[in-house]
């Protein structure tokens, strides 16, 4: 009988620990379901991060070449416009050559118009007194 009793509460006893050993068990299980949910969800945020730096760089390059050639294409404008500056620079200092030949010969054509009058008022009274 004794021996029935050390028996029965030796069931007992292991009994209660398999119990507490299946639940400690279970809780660790779920612990490791969550720890992982946790691990996988942070993988994917990495992984959207990674694609977005990815996408940013990517349009960081693209930005970057449009950059370049647009200031290209304004060094290209800048060289044009310093060429057709010289050169309507140029034009204008013939503009002023031309011009200032206009008004001298302007001046010559007015005195020699005034010589012409006075020499043939001049004939005219040479004429009037023979």
């Amino acid at each position: 009988m004794v021996s029935d009793m050390l028996k029965n509460r030796l069931v007992i006893i292991l009994g209660l620990c398999n119990v507490i050993f299946l639940l400690v068990a279970f809780s660790s299980c779920n612990n490791a379901l969550k720890y992982r949910a946790v691990r996988d969800k942070e993988a994917a945020l990495r992984l959207e991060a990674e694609e977005k730096i990815n996408v940013t760089e990517r349009d960081k390059t693209t930005a970057e070449d449009k950059a370049t050639k647009i200031s290209q294409d304004l060094e290209k404008e800048r060289s044009g416009r310093q060429a057709a500056e010289g050169a309507l620079m140029q034009e204008k200092m013939i503009n002023d050559s031309l011009r200032k030949e206009l008004e001298k010969l302007t001046k010559l054509k007015d005195a020699l118009e005034e010589d012409l009058k006075q020499a043939l008022v001049t004939g005219k009274v040479e004429k009037s007194k023979k």
